[in-house]
């Protein structure tokens, strides 16, 4: 185990010798480096090209809008309730059809009512006949008062009669009129145009008069209402605007992409919700194709105002760094340069800048990935949301 390091010691000279041998090893690594550095490749007569694609910085005018989750409301609900005793003999319609104000829907059994009815117009014709009667017996009896033909308390007493027989006569009409309307009650027509709901009573049923559960009910549709909240810091701009023009509400549901309906704000809550700290709000909708229904979830915009001029460019554009918010500019020379921008709010596509380009600018929307501060690029073909395409 020691013989080794006799056997390196007995000469100068080999340890000489093994020093000069690893530097000249390690000089002749780095020529050859130096050499395959500066040495020409296939491929690398040029500069490194990035290609990408690109989109113009714009200018357009631009809706400010606020976008919410709503649900379609009926415009108005109508529970239709009975208010007589009696069978349900006819009902007129079919379950969610249709109807107008003033159709007939249901069907009373009226014979009892017309009975009733017919029962105190007999009334009225007997006591009116006594009332005439009585009237015509005090006018003769003040004539012969006059003459002390008969006594005065005979002529009060004729004159009481046709009193009292004339407040009866008043109390048979009243009596009259009740059991016309009792009658009315017994032919059900629909309150308000609108749609009908399950029938919960059907034909034939013995029913009561003001019972807790009702027929059915009837939803009007057209117009229609769509609710929706939103934050109540959105609420002074709301009221501003919309006391300069009525605003506009636009509502589709969340499976598709262009609005449906266009309505108008018509209705602003008295308070606002502290548990959510939103402000509920309602646009009214014409729903002529009846597009919306009542319970329906649907996608909400509200529109504020138009902000003039605005700085657009393509959404893909942004990147999001360190520093923040930033996109890579193409200068004249096809170099790119990356450049803080401000942003306030993204539009189908388009973010609108507050700062940090000029319409006109060209910027990389497809490849950052690959770029570097002052990467050249090529412009590929390609139509990317509406980007421009170069080759």
């Amino acid at each position: 185990m020691q013989a080794s390091p006799r056997l390196l010691s007995r000469s100068g000279v080999g340890r000489r010798g093994v020093i000069a041998a690893i530097l000249a090893l390690a000089i002749l690594g780095v020529v050859i480096h130096l050499v395959s550095a500066n040495r020409p490749e296939k491929g690398r007569g040029r500069e490194a090209v990035v290609p990408v694609l690109a989109g113009t910085v714009g200018q357009k005018d631009l809706p400010v809008q606020l976008l919410a989750i709503g649900k379609a409301e009926a415009y108005a609900t109508v529970s239709i309730k009975i208010r007589v005793t009696g069978e349900l003999t006819q009902v007129h319609f079919r379950e969610g059809q249709e109807v107008k104000k003033g159709d007939l829907l249901f069907t009373i059994d009226p014979r009892p009512c017309q009975v009733a009815l017919d029962e105190a117009q007999a009334r009225l014709e007997r006591d009116t006949a006594l009332l005439a009667k009585a009237e015509k017996d005090a006018e003769r009896y003040a004539e012969l008062v006059k003459g002390d033909y008969v006594s005065a308390d005979r002529y009060e007493q004729a004159r009481s009669s046709a009193d009292a027989l004339r407040a009866t006569v008043a109390a048979d009409k009243a009596q009259v009129d009740s059991a016309r309307l009792q009658l009315g009650y017994c032919y059900i027509r629909s309150p308000i145009t609108g749609r009908t709901g399950s029938l919960l009573i059907k034909q034939g049923s013995m029913i009561k008069a003001n019972e807790d559960t009702g027929m059915m009910d009837i939803a009007q549709i057209q117009p229609i209402y769509v609710s929706f909240s939103v934050p109540e810091q959105n609420l002074p701009a709301i009221k501003e605007y919309m006391a300069q023009r009525p605003l506009k509400v636009e509502a589709s549901p969340p499976e598709v992409t262009q609005p449906l309906e266009e309505g108008t704000l018509t209705f602003i809550d008295n308070q606002v919700n502290r548990q959510t700290g939103t402000i509920l709000l309602k646009g009214t909708f014409a729903n002529t194709d009846k597009r919306l229904w009542p319970g329906q979830f649907v996608n909400v915009v509200l529109t504020l105002t138009t902000r003039a001029n605005a700085t657009v460019v393509p959404a893909q554009a942004i990147q999001v760094g360190q520093q923040g918010q930033f996109v890579y500019v193409i200068k004249p020379d096809f170099t790119v340069e990356p450049r803080p921008v401000v942003i306030s709010t993204t539009l189908d596509g388009e973010a609108v800048v507050e700062k940090g380009l000029t319409p006109g600018e060209r910027v990389v929307t497809d490849g950052q990935l690959r770029l570097m501060p002052g990467a050249k690029v090529e412009i590929k073909d390609g139509l990317l949301n509406g980007q421009e395409k170069r080759t």
